[in-house]
């Protein structure tokens, strides 16, 4: 797990409600491909990407576009995916409410 991705976890356990589903870590969605997702709810069909670190390092037209066709695959499939960079996890209550929110829990 990268640095983001603990952020995004500690920030889910210290500000989502009591209760609250946690998310799957690393979740394969596409029948083909062996793209995953940082975190997913599958019932839901939300995932949230935390783009940092390695992501930032690829760079590159080449996976930049990689990263779109996951997206595009993602949203053909029926998910939302919540992007979020380093800079936004530094805002974490703001991120969970976020996502919170897109999972719709009161």
């Amino acid at each position: 797990m990268s640095e983001l991705e603990r952020k995004f976890a500690a920030a889910w356990a210290a500000f989502a409600p009591e209760g609250a589903e946690p998310p799957v870590r690393e979740m394969r969605f596409h029948p083909i491909r062996r793209w995953r997702f940082d975190f997913a709810w599958p019932e839901a069909r939300l995932a949230v990407e935390v783009d940092g670190g390695q992501w930032l390092a690829r760079g590159g037209r080449h996976n930049t576009d990689a990263d779109r066709r996951k997206l595009n695959a993602a949203a053909v499939l029926g998910w939302r995916v919540l992007r979020y960079s380093g800079a936004m996890l530094d805002e974490p209550e703001t991120v969970i409410r976020e996502v919170v929110a897109a999972l719709e829990i009161p």
